[in-house]
């Protein structure tokens, strides 16, 4: 069944463009304005995992609230037009102390959005939950769109309007999100496990465990991989051109999702995103000076981002259902975005500059290869 059909496709992908158009002035461009403002590496590492780091206890917080309410969208109304109002006071002062207080104030209403979203949509979609992909890639194409049009804006004019541009994409969150609809297609029964009795599978644990490695082993590709371009000689057009291409790379993956999750199930794809990623941190921190090696590498975004993701998201909806899915898809941010998110800033922070970027990425392939054995060893074969 088209999800065309039974969902409000367009309001649905309307809000995940902007969402990620955001995030395609925040992650790329973040890090090069804090250097333009004249930031260390260790700082830059350290802002950074104060925006991750509500993600550790904001979305479980914002997930408990929704069951209470049963009111996911309004949540998201609320937070999402509270958190760019805060975002906008980074234009009052540049200090470092100013700067983590707005972001630390900022990321919890900003980690507040995302998981009640997806909860949502994939209420929508229903037993056509496979198809999320076709939804989630309009927000990789207003990444694209985002990042290569400001990485030329940045370049001619200054990377001093980033906070700008990020507050004009919030906004757009924010109306987006006015025109969507609360699902009607929720399971509520009472006989689905607890949320307690569900963490102490096996499964459930490598799983997390596995999403927190994967996002770890991110850390300096958010934090640094701009900065590490541009330290190499590339320009910041150009910089922009190579994170839209990962991102495209995602499209095609996301496009073709909807028939590899029935056919291949959710346990090979992860292990095969995990490999692949491995490959991708190894080829980054080696041949950072060979564009061709680096194209191949952001192609690669496809597995470490694209087909994880989708299968990640796919595992949360198989395994926590009924109100448990909100804070199943919570756990998954919080886990993995938040505590991973926030190691991988910080530990790729402190090794920048001594040992070195090199280093840090093969260290980020070291990260993906145990997650590989743990979802080898401990997920399970369902499909």
């Amino acid at each position: 069944m088209s999800p065309y059909t039974t969902t409000p496709y367009w309001r649905l992908s309307g809000f995940y463009f902007f969402y990620f158009a955001s995030l395609g002035v925040f992650v790329p461009y973040w890090g090069l304005y804090l250097q333009w403002q004249g930031f260390s590496a260790q700082e830059i590492g350290q802002l950074t995992a104060v925006f991750l780091g509500t993600r550790i206890i904001a979305p479980n917080l914002w997930a408990w609230l929704a069951d209470i309410h049963e009111q996911r969208m309004r949540i998201v109304r609320v937070t999402s037009i509270i958190g760019t109002l805060a975002f906008s006071a980074l234009l009052l002062n540049n200090s470092y102390i100013w700067i983590a207080t707005v972001m630390l104030i900022f990321s919890i209403f900003w980690n507040a959005t995302l998981p009640q979203f997806e909860a949502n949509t994939l209420e929508h979609l229903g037993e056509n939950s496979h198809h999320y992909s076709k939804i989630r890639l309009w927000g990789s194409i207003g990444f694209i769109i985002t990042v290569t049009t400001f990485g030329v804006v940045f370049e001619r004019v200054s990377i001093e309007l980033m906070p700008v541009a990020l507050i004009v994409t919030m906004t757009g969150i924010w109306i987006m999100s006015l025109s969507v609809p609360e699902s009607s297609h929720r399971d509520l029964t009472d006989n689905q496990q607890s949320l307690k009795d569900i963490l102490k599978k096996p499964a459930i644990l490598a799983f997390f465990t596995v999403c927190f490695l994967v996002i770890l082993s991110h850390g300096p590709y958010y934090t640094f991989y701009s900065i590490y371009l541009e330290q190499n000689g590339y320009s910041r057009s150009l910089i922009g051109q190579l994170w839209a291409l990962g991102v495209l790379a995602e499209i095609v993956v996301f496009l073709f999702m909807h028939r590899f999750i029935p056919r291949f199930g959710l346990r090979l794809i992860i292990i095969i995103s995990l490999l692949l990623s491995t490959l991708r941190w190894s080829l980054i921190g080696l041949f950072p000076d060979i564009i061709t090696v680096l194209i191949f590498a952001q192609l690669l975004h496809a597995a470490s981002f694209g087909t994880f993701h989708a299968a990640a998201i796919a595992w949360v909806h198989q395994h926590f259902i009924g109100k448990n899915q909100a804070r199943g898809q919570a756990l998954y941010s919080s886990i993995g975005f938040g505590a991973g998110g926030v190691l991988g800033s910080l530990t790729s922070g402190y090794l920048w500059e001594s040992p070195g970027p090199t280093l840090t990425f093969l260290l980020a392939g070291i990260s993906t290869l145990l997650a590989t054995y743990v979802a080898h060893r401990w997920l399970s074969f369902e499909k």
